[in-house]
């Protein structure tokens, strides 16, 4: 009896094992075998993601963003294909070819966006990142109008404010003051200004509100958990949420803000006299009131403005602590940047919102920083048809590839910003490429490309251009002398400073930093 019900059961592994391999070879033909990635567990799978990067096993954790362009040089082919037996044949195609990528993002119809990939970010509503079709057009064109030149200078005003905030109350006293981790101080800066310009709350550094009744905790806690452990709630399901004191204080953040962003939609449709408000959230409720056509249920509308918050917040505060870090690194390229900003406020002076595009230099760092260290490091889209795309190898030659129907592609943003075909010199941190007038606009996609793109990109440049500007106008920079990394070379300062990891945006591990006043 035992040995037959052994027969049976390694008769029907090796069926499946045979089914897995016919798929991966039947993947590798519908594919015309292109050359590329070859492994058993898919990168799109737990396992896949799980295990250490092992060739023909599994691609490893954040492998965008670790391999950037190598692979893509290794092969001679802009366009790699990847095929995987587990846990069924897995087919796609990773791009850092800037012209295949412009016709990927521009045809929508053959290339949509994969949302059951997104379905996890639907917690709090239906928005306009978890959506296709026309639903996604309908969020468009409520949101659009939000992010208008009134609420850009609210964001630049806001920023502004928060840093001499920073200065006047909490830095006054220090000439240095040093921090273990920069996101110590971008987070809260994104923060406040996501607070203010986002929700029309203003925050402030010193702020110890007393938790409102009805409330197990204040605005501010409620929307920085959120903001900070919003990976916790996509990957931990909600069964195992009460496992953890760390789990149960995220579940209660998530709750409040819901409370919170309720209580504040209840307010405004009831209040007698209407504001002029220029924040996010006002500006959308406006815009779907203003169209009954369009108009958003208030599941809607809180999960619109709980996208903007987890976009303009890590993304902000993450970008903002590697463009820290290397101007520490980079001291000549912060005393560009310092002389500049003073060539243009040679006073001191807080900067106003209409002298932003004077601010080039800052720009320049800015977009640097966009392109070694982009937020999204993979831009999933699939192919809704059977069709081809063309690919050129290194050496000019031209190839069209099958794309079967369901294939995946993953438009690869370091693949493209790491690519010596658009960027001189790739690895190195050269701001002033951005200042040329011909910089190849279509191989820099930290915000995507095509209808898709970040609405919210003139929102993020505008806080992140004004921070900058802010800090390095009254502070210099430098990297955290520490005994242990006493005797270590430039690279591996480099490497050690800028080390990150993947979460919902690439994220720094520790960037030790000191802030020295300028005399």
């Amino acid at each position: 009896m035992i040995q037959n019900a052994l027969f049976l059961v390694l008769s029907l592994l090796g069926l499946y094992a045979l089914q897995l391999f016919v798929g991966y070879r039947q993947g590798l033909k519908n594919i015309g075998n292109h050359p590329g990635s070859r492994t058993l567990f898919s990168g799109s799978s737990m396992l896949g993601n799980f295990l250490p990067p092992i060739p023909g096993i599994a691609p490893g954790r954040n492998s965008l963003f670790r391999r950037k362009h190598v692979d893509h040089a290794a092969m001679g082919w802009d366009v790699m294909s990847s095929v995987s037996v587990w846990p069924r044949a897995h087919l796609g195609y990773n791009l850092a070819d800037a012209a295949l990528i412009k016709e990927v993002t521009s045809a929508r119809s053959r290339f949509p966006k994969p949302i059951k990939q997104y379905s996890v970010l639907t917690f709090f509503g239906r928005n306009i990142v978890a959506s296709e079709g026309d639903e996604w057009k309908r969020y468009r064109k409520i949101a659009a109008p939000s992010f208008s030149e009134r609420n850009n200078k609210l964001v630049w005003d806001e920023s502004c404010r928060i840093m001499m905030d920073m200065f006047d109350n909490i830095w006054q006293w220090k000439d240095e003051i040093a921090v273990d981790h920069c996101v110590d101080i971008t987070v809260p800066i994104a923060l406040f200004v996501i607070g203010v310009a986002g929700f029309g709350r203003r925050i402030s550094w010193n702020d110890d509100l007393v938790v409102p009744p009805g409330h197990k905790m204040t605005f501010k806690d409620a929307l920085h958990v959120v903001s900070t452990d919003v990976f916790i709630k996509v990957i931990i399901p909600k069964w195992a949420m009460g496992l953890t004191e760390r789990f149960r204080n995220v579940e209660t953040a998530f709750d409040e803000l819901r409370r919170y962003m309720h209580e504040m939609i209840r307010a405004r449709r009831t209040a007698e006299k209407k504001e002029d408000r220029y924040d996010l959230f006002s500006s959308l409720l406006d815009a779907s009131e203003d169209d009954s056509d369009a108009l958003l249920t208030d599941e809607e509308l809180v999960g619109n403005i709980f996208i903007f918050l987890v976009a303009g917040h890590e993304t902000t505060a993450h970008t903002l602590c590697y463009t820290f870090g290397l101007l520490a690194l980079y001291q000549d390229e912060q005393e560009i940047l310092y002389q500049h900003i003073k060539s243009v406020i040679p006073d001191g002076r807080i900067p106003e919102y209409e002298e932003m595009n004077q601010f080039t230099q800052s720009v320049a760092v800015f977009y640097e920083t966009l392109r070694l260290y982009p937020a999204v490091t993979g831009i999933p889209k699939y192919s809704a048809e059977d069709t081809t795309l063309t690919a050129t190898n290194a050496y000019g030659e031209k190839k069209v590839i099958p794309v079967p129907a369901g294939t995946n592609i993953i438009i690869n943003t370091p693949g493209l910003h790491y690519n010596p075909k658009y960027w001189e010199d790739p690895y190195a941190f050269k701001p002033s490429r951005f200042l040329a007038k011909d910089w190849p606009r279509d191989a820099f996609l930290p915000f995507s490309s095509g209808a898709r793109a970040c609405i919210g990109r003139r929102f993020f440049e505008t806080e992140g251009i004004a921070i900058l500007t802010m800090l390095v106008s009254k502070y210099k920079i430098e990297v955290k002398e520490e005994s242990q990394f006493a005797a270590e070379t430039f690279e591996q300062r480099r490497e050690r400073l800028l080390a990150c990891r993947p979460g919902l945006t690439l994220t720094p591990l520790r960037v030790p930093l000191v802030f020295k006043k300028r005399a």
